[in-house]
C-alpha cells in the first residue's frame, strides 16, 4: 500500500473534533487513539444520502494512519464514494464499554468507556495491491493470524467487493473511567454504587458439520 503521510505524536483539534461537554475526557493523543481503534473492527459509518442521514455498521481495519472500512460493491457508501466526482464527506466512530457506571441518582448513571470520532473524506481504493493487503488487514483485524491461514479472495471475490479509505487527520478520542459521580447530597441514600466492568469473551469454537476430522483447531483460535 502507499505510505500514508507521517504525522504527529497528537492529532489536531478542529471544530468538528472538540467535545461541547467534558472536554477534559478528549483526547488527540495519537497512540491512545490508535490503541482504541485497534481493540475492535466494528465501526459506524456515517454520511447523506438524498439529503438525509445514514448510519451503517460495518467492519475496518486500522493501518498506519488510515482506516479501511469493507463493504459490497453495491452498497450506497461505496457507490457515493466512487462516483465521477470521488470521495464522500464521512463520520466514522467506534466505541468500547469498559463498564457499567450506577450511581445513587438516575441521572448519574453512565458508562466507562473508550470512543473514537473520524470526520473526512473516504475514497474507494483502486489500486489492486492496497486493496489486497487492506482486504488482508480487515480478516486480522477480527481474528489475527487467519488472513495467512485462508485463501486469498479470487478475481471474481475481489470484484464484488470494495474498500473504502479514510486518513486519519481529523480525528479524536474521547474517555470515560473511574467511579459514580453523585451529589453530596445524595451519598448517604441506600442504594448500591459502584461499577459493573464489561468485558469481551469468547465461547468455546463451533466447527463446522462439513469440517474434515483432520483439520485440528488453529493455535491463533485456541489462544482467543
Amino acid at each position: 500500500m502507499p505510505d500514508a503521510q507521517p504525522t504527529p505524536d497528537a492529532y489536531e483539534p478542529t471544530g468538528r473534533t472538540v467535545p461541547t461537554r467534558s472536554r477534559e475526557r478528549a483526547s488527540y493523543d495519537r497512540s491512545v487513539v490508535h490503541a482504541i481503534l485497534d481493540e475492535e473492527y466494528v465501526c459506524h459509518l456515517g454520511f447523506i444520502r438524498d439529503g438525509a442521514p445514514v448510519v451503517l455498521p460495518t467492519l475496518y481495519a486500522r493501518v498506519g494512519d488510515r482506516v479501511y472500512v469493507h463493504g459490497s460493491t453495491g452498497s450506497r457508501p461505496l457507490r457515493l464514494a466512487g462516483e465521477p466526482d470521488p470521495g464522500l464527506a464521512v463520520c466514522l466512530t467506534v466505541t468500547r464499554v469498559d463498564g457499567l457506571v450506577l450511581a445513587r441518582s438516575a441521572f448519574h448513571h453512565s458508562l466507562n468507556y473508550r470512543s473514537v470520532v473520524i470526520h473526512g473524506t473516504a475514497h474507494q481504493v483502486t489500486d489492486p495491491r492496497e486493496k489486497s493487503e487492506s482486504l488482508d488487514a480487515l480478516v486480522e483485524a477480527v481474528v489475527p493470524g487467519r488472513a495467512g491461514d485462508s485463501r486469498p479472495a479470487n478475481a471474481r471475490e475481489l470484484a464484488a467487493t470494495a474498500v473504502l479509505r479514510l486518513e486519519l487527520a481529523e480525528v479524536s478520542a474521547k474517555i470515560r473511567t473511574g467511579p459514580p459521580n453523585d451529589e453530596p447530597e445524595d451519598l448517604e441514600l441506600p442504594y448500591w454504587t459502584g461499577v459493573v466492568p464489561v468485558a469481551r469473551t469468547y465461547g468455546t469454537p463451533v466447527p463446522a458439520d462439513d469440517l474434515a476430522p483432520s483439520v485440528g483447531l488453529p493455535g491463533y483460535i485456541a489462544a482467543m
